[in-house]
């Protein structure tokens, strides 16, 4: 059976700054500049999400702030429904998917109802079981899940939660690690393999969602996660990068994004790299054989010539 391509996610969660025609030209660059395939956001409902303390006591970066609390700065990058559903059209009309993460139950009940195909649950909320329960029970597509900051024993737990309300081959979940930026020695690209040899096959797929620097690591999070697919451990399915215009923004998540020119390049490396992931079909390639004929030394042939 031919494998399917390796889907990659251009993360653009709150790197719009507020702005609606920005998060647009995000989307558009992504999907017709760089070759993404899918285009994500974020969503909170922040009363919801925050103590009142969390909510009005300043951002600890201030730097990064876009208001005098976290509860201002937070709601200043927030879309509301009808702006999330703007970005789905403009998704459609670029080619790309749409999806975006649920940090809390009302942003699920929102975002489940216009339908994407997708929804990410972040390491951050994983074990919110009130909020998953919801997705299974009135959201049809894809359920994402993202393992940073995790126990083993709550990935498990996690897994179970998916089987027992029969959504576990609707489940897709993504080795992490939480940091912004990740040192290169705490990204632990093994950890692919650890969830594809316990869960691979009983979920839809594993993917990786990487905040470190640079290109190379998602390569090669590739190759480990194609190995272990091409062992009989189940699927390897998406690799997610925070994306931005300009990694010099105020704002958390940008030093840790790829700008246009990195995710354009990971984009072609990774369906480059992925050509090159295959055993051979056959002792002798076709382009073997052509130099095979005109240089390989052969006994036989050495004798006759003599």
């Amino acid at each position: 059976m031919k494998r399917q391509p390796v889907q990659v996610i251009a993360e653009i969660g709150c790197n719009h700054k507020g702005d609606l025609d920005l998060a647009k030209e995000l989307i558009r660059v992504a999907a017709e500049e760089c070759g993404a395939d899918v285009a994500k956001f974020q969503k909170r409902c922040n009363r919801e999400l925050l103590t009142r303390l969390e909510y009005t006591t300043p951002h600890p970066v201030p730097q990064n702030a876009y208001g005098p609390t976290y509860g201002a700065h937070r709601e200043f990058l927030e879309f509301d429904v009808d702006q999330h559903r703007e970005l789905i059209e403009t998704c459609k009309a670029h080619g790309i998917a749409y999806s975006t993460s649920v940090w809390d139950l009302t942003s699920a009940r929102e975002m489940a109802a216009l339908g994407p195909m997708m929804l990410k649950i972040p390491s951050a909320t994983n074990q919110h079981f009130d909020l998953q329960d919801y997705l299974c029970r009135h959201f049809e597509g894809e359920i994402h899940v993202s393992t940073g900051m995790s126990t083993g024993r709550e990935i498990a737990d996690l897994v179970a939660f998916y089987e027992d309300r029969g959504r576990a081959k609707d489940l897709v979940i993504y080795s992490c690690t939480s940091g912004y930026p990740v040192a290169f020695g705490d990204v632990c690209l093994f950890e692919i393999r650890n969830l594809m040899e316990r869960y691979g096959t009983r979920v839809k797929s594993i993917g990786f969602s990487g905040h470190h620097l640079g290109i190379g690591t998602d390569v090669a999070a590739l190759a480990v996660g194609r190995m272990m697919e091409a062992e009989g451990w189940g699927r390897f399915s998406h690799i997610e990068r925070h994306f931005t215009l300009d990694r010099s923004w105020k704002g958390t998540d940008h030093a840790a994004s790829l700008e246009p020119d990195g995710l354009r390049q990971l984009c072609r490396d990774i369906r480059e790299v992925d050509q090159t992931l295959a055993m051979k079909p056959e002792e002798i390639l076709p382009v073997e054989q052509v130099q095979r004929d005109k240089l390989k030394w052969l006994r036989a042939r050495h004798a006759k010539a003599s």
